[in-house]
C-alpha cells in the first residue's frame, strides 16, 4: 500500500549510492532520546524512532521493485496528481481537476487512485491538510484560523472538526503537546499518535 508524504520535511540524512542512509552516532543517540521520551504518551511515536534506528543496522539491501498495482495510476498519473495537490493545498481541490491531471474520468481516476494508495482521494486530501496544519503549527507562530486557510479550510472549527477525527485531539492541544515537548523529529514525521489505518479509517 502507498502512502506519500507530501508537505516539506526537516533535513534528511544524506544517502549513498547503494540508497542507504549515512548515521551518525549523535543520530543515534537522538532516536532513542526521542523513543524514551515519547514511550509512555505516543507507543506509536516511540516504535517509529526505534524502527528508523534499527534500520541504520540493517544490512544493505536493494530495496524490492514495486509492482504495479492492477487497475491502478500509472506513475506519471501518481506523480503528477500528488504534485498538483502539494501545490493547491491551501485551495479548494475537486476530484474532477484531479482527475483531469490524471487524464481519466471522475469514476475511474477515483477507483484507479483508491487501488494505488488504499484511500480515497477525499481522504487522502483530509490527511494531506491535516500533515500541513500539524507542520505549520510546529513551525510558524500563525494563530489556527490562519492555518485553517492556509491549509484550505474554511475557517478554525473546520481544522479543528477534521484534525480531531484523524488525530483524536483538537489542533490546540496537538500544539501545546508537541511545542513543549520540543521533538524537531515530530515536524518531520508528521506523527499523529495514531495508526496510518485508524487515520484512514477516521477520514473515510
Amino acid at each position: 500500500m502507498l502512502h506519500i508524504p507530501l508537505s516539506a520535511t526537516a533535513s534528511q540524512p544524506a544517502v549513498s549510492h547503494a540508497g542507504r542512509s549515512h548515521f551518525g552516532p549523535t543520530t543515534a543517540a537522538s532516536l532513542v532520546a526521542n523513543a524514551v521520551s515519547a514511550l509512555d504518551r505516543d507507543p506509536h511515536m516511540a516504535r517509529h524512532y526505534l524502527e528508523r534506528l534499527a534500520a541504520m543496522f540493517a544490512p544493505d539491501t536493494p530495496p524490492p521493485q514495486a509492482e504495479p498495482v492492477k487497475g491502478g495510476l500509472a506513475a506519471w498519473q501518481l506523480r503528477g496528481v500528488v504534485l498538483y495537490i502539494e501545490e493547491r493545498l491551501g485551495s479548494t481541490i475537486g476530484v474532477d481537476a484531479l482527475a483531469q491531471v490524471a487524464r481519466l474520468s471522475a469514476g475511474h481516476f477515483c477507483r484507479a487512485f483508491k487501488a494505488t494508495t488504499g484511500e480515497t482521494p477525499h481522504a487522502f486530501l483530509i490527511l494531506q491538510r491535516v500533515r500541513r496544519a500539524q507542520t505549520l503549527m510546529l513551525r510558524t507562530d500563525d494563530t489556527l484560523s490562519q492555518i485553517a486557510y492556509a491549509c484550505g479550510l474554511s475557517d478554525q472549527a473546520h481544522l479543528t472538526r477534521l484534525f480531531r477525527r484523524v488525530v483524536g485531539v483538537t489542533p490546540l492541544i496537538w500544539r501545546r503537546t508537541w511545542q513543549t515537548a520540543g521533538t524537531g523529529a515530530i515536524a518531520a514525521t508528521h506523527g499523529t499518535g495514531v495508526t496510518a489505518d485508524e487515520q484512514r479509517r477516521r477520514c473515510s
